[in-house]
């Protein structure tokens, strides 16, 4: 008797000391190399697109009118130069602090045209990384607009069941029968004509509207998914005690339903990025994205076409704003597969 008690306390040290299902998760990641190697590219491109106003760019809307787009020019031919114009669009407090800081820091200095420049003279490099700003906000805000519309969907008719679940489940079918790409650019139209009312009364200028308006239409596959996953958990025996004791169902949603449905929300988060990124390039490429001055990847790949004619090909244009989003959605796959398999309770990577 006295070594079964030994036994069974061994085992019950062993099972406190082994890792919660998270920290395990995140052991796994770091143990798959390249997954890890693109969350800290994401990260070091996500943080250098929110301080791009205290590097040492030039101005992404300063001209210098030419006759040709300028080519690239070494880092090591044209470091730093002086020429730095304040010359933005309307920013917001904590931008306009930051350039304060850039102007103290560097003074009338700036980095010279190492991605060439366009023929409006302005810095391609400078476009790139204001663009990114962007082009991430869209894609998280959009994204995450999906998610929570999503998730609350399929989680309360996953758990509801019955006749509620039915018909929000037809919803969402006779949603997803309607053309997409139609009806975003049908909507984006048709509110630009009330944007002056959405401004006054809403607070919604044109970027918020974009950001909202592409949201709002990608949540249908997340409620599916969640729903799915919803289902599989119903009869688990937590949920059956939980209902038992007398709990309702936002304490359910919270406490068990969201906790185990949140690793597929995360995989789901990474994957839906770039296909938001390649929308709002698409729109841009359209016309009905964002307006410049403002710029962003999509509206720098309009420019790019632009530059490509029979007579000569300005490849810089191109190559910059193309290698900038292929490396962030080539990532975004990568860190979305790796943590698929880090997720997974059933053992993560083969």
């Amino acid at each position: 008797m006295i070594g079964r008690g030994r036994d069974d306390a061994r085992r019950i040290e062993a099972a406190l000391a082994s890792p919660g299902p998270w920290r395990r998760a995140w052991q796994e990641l770091r143990d798959n190399r390249v997954a890890f190697v693109c969350l800290v590219f994401l990260a070091l491109v996500g943080l250098g697109s929110l301080l791009a106003p205290l590097w040492p760019l030039p101005s992404p809307i300063a001209l210098a009118l030419a006759d040709q787009p300028g080519p690239p020019v070494a880092p090591w031919n044209a470091f730093l130069v002086h020429g730095f114009v304040p010359d933005y669009w309307q920013l917001g407090p904590v931008d306009r602090a930051l350039v304060a800081a850039r102007q103290w820091l560097f003074g009338d200095l700036q980095t010279g045209a190492w991605l060439g420049t366009d023929a409006k003279g302005r810095d391609l490099l400078a476009r790139v990384v204001w663009g990114s700003r962007t082009s991430l906000a869209v894609g998280l805000l959009a994204t995450l607009t999906s998610l929570v519309v999503g998730v609350t969907w399929g989680a309360i008719a996953g758990l509801a069941g019955g006749k509620v679940d039915e018909l929000m489940m037809r919803i969402v079918d006779a949603l997803y029968s309607l053309p997409f790409i139609f009806v975003v650019i049908f909507l984006i139209t048709v509110l630009d004509g009330w944007r002056e009312e959405l401004r006054d009364n809403l607070g919604l200028d044109r970027e918020s509207l974009f950001y909202v308006t592409i949201g709002l239409f990608y949540w249908l596959t997340m409620a599916r998914v969640v729903r799915g996953q919803v289902l599989a958990l119903r009869g688990s025996e937590f949920l059956a005690a939980a209902r038992l004791a007398g709990a309702r169902w936002p304490w359910l949603l919270r406490v068990h339903v969201l906790p185990n449905v949140l690793g597929i929300v995360l995989v789901y988060l990474t994957l839906s990025i770039p296909s938001i990124l390649l929308f709002e390039s698409f729109l841009s490429f359209l016309g009905l994205g964002l307006e410049p001055p403002k710029v962003s990847w999509g509206l720098l790949a309009v420019d790019g076409a632009d530059a490509v004619n029979p007579l000569a090909i300005d490849w810089w244009l191109v190559a910059a704003p193309a290698v900038a989003m292929g490396s962030v959605l080539l990532a975004l796959n990568v860190l979305g597969d790796g943590l698929r398999d880090a997720l997974d309770p059933k053992g993560g990577r083969a």
